[in-house]
């Protein structure tokens, strides 16, 4: 079972939306106050998504310890607040955007190989809804950064040998290129 940790934010069920039209794999939202690491362990997760929402990560519940926990056991995907979770884990700084990006389409392009964007485009449009971003500054050597916009913001990262992944921006906006975000979602749902 594939389990959503939603950071109490309105794009969770997008996101579940767009998860359940590309796989049969049941799909579960929890909050991420619902319950710890090791109960939801006790799960037997096969995939995990860690949502977009409000404020910073080590202030979203119980997200920060189970990324921790499930680190290279599962397949984990972070999407905005998600993927800055994942960079702050692995050393990186989280923090505010020289612009504010609430309901903006960016270009964005790719930097590195990464199996998460496997048959998608090197530069495409995507949406961004965010006040805070991944300093590129404080990037650690064992968390690649795969795609970024023009003007050097982090836009995902990933690490392929724990298959972890994040993307500052939303796939399931409709305001993201809706073959990408398809695309991407698929990517990853191909590791489970």
């Amino acid at each position: 079972m594939i389990y959503i940790v939603d950071n109490y934010d309105s794009f969770t069920y997008n996101l579940y939306q767009l998860i359940g039209t590309l796989t049969d794999e049941p799909i579960t939202v929890i909050k991420n106050d619902e319950m710890n690491a090791e109960e939801l362990a006790a799960l037997n997760p096969t995939g995990l998504v860690f949502s977009p929402g409000p404020g910073r990560p080590e202030d979203a519940g119980e997200m920060i310890s189970e990324i921790k926990y499930f680190l290279g056991k599962v397949p984990i995907l972070g999407v905005c607040l998600g993927h800055q979770a994942i960079a702050e884990i692995y050393g990186a700084d989280v923090i505010h955007a020289p612009v504010l990006m609430h309901g903006r389409p960016s270009e964005v392009s790719l930097t590195e190989k990464s199996s998460l964007f496997d048959n998608c485009p090197n530069e495409f449009e995507a949406a961004r809804y965010h006040s805070l971003v991944v300093d590129p500054k404080s990037m650690p050597n064992n968390l690649k950064v795969t795609a970024e916009t023009s003007d050097g913001e982090i836009m995902a990262v990933g690490d392929e040998e724990k298959l972890v992944y994040g993307v500052q921006f939303h796939p399931e906006s409709i305001m993201t290129d809706p073959a990408v975000g398809k695309q991407i979602v698929e990517n990853y749902l191909a590791k489970i």
